[in-house]
């Protein structure tokens, strides 16, 4: 890896790995900003900002931006995610300028139409209902509601129809202005590039970002609780979980370790005790959500209506058992797990683009690979233990969607 990172004068952080060997490149901007940044009454708006950006600017109409990029056969993308959002492109290492260009455009010159932003709210309100028709999906932001209520973290990233609709161009552009700025801001570049010249054209495009941006956010309180959603569905979507923990956290590898050998593949203990053994399941997994200054361990789990009465004190028991008798062999195995995923996203320019982004954020400053793995070969038996304590010393939250009458009640381990 050849990573080197710059500072701009406007606080625009660049960073770069250059991929030698590719005829490609990505690239992006990841800005500081996302759904724990907004107020009750605009919950959603990062992300309808997100789909406007994409709209029209000063220089490019909303088809020139898509007509543009595909011309030179690339693509250009964004999501927008509780802490961040994100503006990426993949090109052809030639076409770096370009893509360069073009999500600076976005990010600084978007014109918002007034008719542009009507159609484009009602393509959001069409993703929110689609959300609230996919059981497996809006369970989560079920649980994310009921771990954190009446919380910013706890709102929905695609807000909600009326917010949305409400929602009118200065609004949006306001919350532009006042939230994206250059110390908020990592654009990151992987692939067959060279360091000075994305800094030389970063200096070029995104000169008209503002320096700087004061935003205050709070720290997200853990409370825990449980919501039902009595559907006629064949199964119930079941999500079940705990407070966890954040990046930041000297834990988080151990944490990380600990929920890929609970539920992270097909030889993890959820696995092999439920669906291996008893059948009761199609799908099952664990999973770590983790944010700069806090995060949820969780399960998630599809069964009959007949079935979840049997399912739900089984999970609870594979949780006990987690601060006792893990094993060396699932410790390597998970490890193991973990170091591939990162290894293997290292031939993809898209992943580094992102995971520098990220650690840059996260930490203020990319992370070598060898010290990732480092972190992970650290992982033990005892620090899975304390990590296993961690999670099961608070309180339960529970979300289910389907047929809820044999739920039973929510478990607590205390």
């Amino acid at each position: 890896m050849d990573v080197q990172v710059t500072t701009l004068a406007n606080g625009l952080q660049i960073v770069t790995d250059r991929m030698p060997n590719v005829e490609t490149a990505s690239v992006g901007a990841w800005v500081d900003v996302g759904t724990r940044d907004e107020r009750p009454t605009i919950n959603g708006i990062s992300h309808l900002l997100e789909h406007m950006a994409f709209k029209g600017t000063n220089r490019r109409s909303a088809y020139d931006i898509a007509a543009e990029i595909e011309a030179v056969g690339g693509h250009l993308n964004a999501y927008t995610s509780r802490e961040n959002t994100a503006y990426y492109a993949k090109v052809l290492k030639a076409d770096v300028p370009l893509a360069v260009d073009m999500i600076a455009d976005i990010l600084q010159h978007s014109t918002m139409e007034p008719e542009e932003l009507e159609r484009e709210r009602a393509v959001i309100i069409q993703e929110i209902h689609q959300a609230h028709d996919t059981p497996d999906d809006i369970v989560f932001d079920y649980f994310q509601e009921s771990a954190y209520p009446d919380q910013a973290m706890g709102r929905p990233v695609l807000g909600t129809a009326d917010l949305v609709q409400s929602m009118e161009r200065d609004t949006v552009l306001d919350y532009m202005r006042s939230h994206y700025s250059g110390s908020r801001m990592v654009f990151a570049a992987a692939g067959n590039l060279e360091h000075d010249q994305i800094v030389k054209l970063a200096e070029q495009s995104f000169s008209n970002l503002p320096e700087k941006c004061e935003l205050e956010r709070g720290s997200p309180t853990y409370t825990g609780g449980e919501f039902r959603d009595e559907r006629d569905l064949e199964q119930v979507h079941l999500v079940l979980g705990v407070n966890g923990l954040s990046y930041l956290d000297d834990d988080f590898y151990t944490a990380s370790v600990l929920s890929t050998l609970f539920g992270g593949g097909m030889s993890s203990r959820l696995f092999q005790e439920i669906r291996e053994k008893r059948g009761l399941v199609y799908s099952i997994y664990s999973f770590l959500s983790s944010y700069t200054d806090g995060g949820l361990f969780g399960i998630y789990a599809g069964t009959g209506g007949d079935e979840v009465k049997e399912l739900l004190p089984l999970i609870t028991d594979e949780m006990a058992k987690l601060a006792d008798g893990i094993t060396e062999d699932e410790i390597s195995r998970a490890s193991a797990q973990l170091k591939a995923s990162i290894l293997m996203s290292l031939e993809s320019t898209s992943s580094r683009c992102e995971q520098m982004a990220r650690q840059i954020s996260i930490y203020g400053r990319p992370m070598s690979v060898e010290e990732t793995v480092e972190h992970i070969d650290s992982v033990n038996a005892d620090g899975l233990k304390k990590v296993a304590e961690r999670f099961l010393s608070g309180s339960m939250t529970m979300t289910a969607v389907g047929p809820c009458s044999q739920l039973g009640e929510r478990p607590e381990f205390s």
